[in-house]
C-alpha cells in the first residue's frame, strides 16, 4: 500500500509547524539573552558612570578644601594680627591712662582745695 497523499501533505506540514516553531523558540531565547547582555552592559556603564561622578566629587571637593584653607587661614592670620593689635593698643591706653591719672588728680584736687576767692569783674557795688 501507497501513503496517502493527504496524509504525506500533512504531515509534511506538521513538519514544517514544527521546524518554524521551534526557529521561533530559538529567535525569543537569542533575544532574550540579547535584552539580559543588553541590560548587565547598562548596568556596567552606569556603575562606571557613578564611579567616575564620585571620583570628579571627591576630586572637587578636595580642591574647594585646599582654597578653603588657604583663604581661612589668610582669614585666621589676619584676625590674630587684628587680636595682637587690639591689645598692643589696650596696653599702650592703659599705660597712658595710669601716667595721666595722677597729674588729672592733682590738678582736680588743687582746683578743689586751692580757693583764691575772688569778685567777679562784672560785679557792680550797690549801697
Amino acid at each position: 500500500m501507497q501513503p496517502d497523499p493527504k496524509e504525506t501533505m500533512m504531515a509534511s506540514q506538521s513538519q514544517g509547524i514544527q521546524q518554524l516553531l521551534q526557529a521561533e523558540k530559538r529567535a525569543k531565547d537569542k533575544l532574550d539573552e540579547a535584552k539580559k547582555r543588553k541590560g548587565k552592559r547598562l548596568k556596567q556603564a552606569k556603575e562606571e558612570a557613578m564611579a567616575e561622578i564620585n571620583q570628579f566629587r571627591m576630586q572637587k571637593e578636595k580642591e574647594f578644601q585646599e582654597k578653603q584653607s588657604l583663604i581661612m587661614g589668610s582669614q585666621s592670620n589676619l584676625s590674630n594680627e587684628i587680636d595682637e593689635q587690639t591689645v598692643g593698643k589696650i596696653q599702650n591706653l592703659t599705660g597712658n591712662y595710669n601716667e595721666s591719672l595722677e597729674n588729672v588728680m592733682k590738678q582736680l584736687l588743687s582746683m578743689v582745695c586751692d580757693l583764691n576767692p575772688e569778685i567777679n569783674k562784672n560785679y557792680r557795688f550797690t549801697d
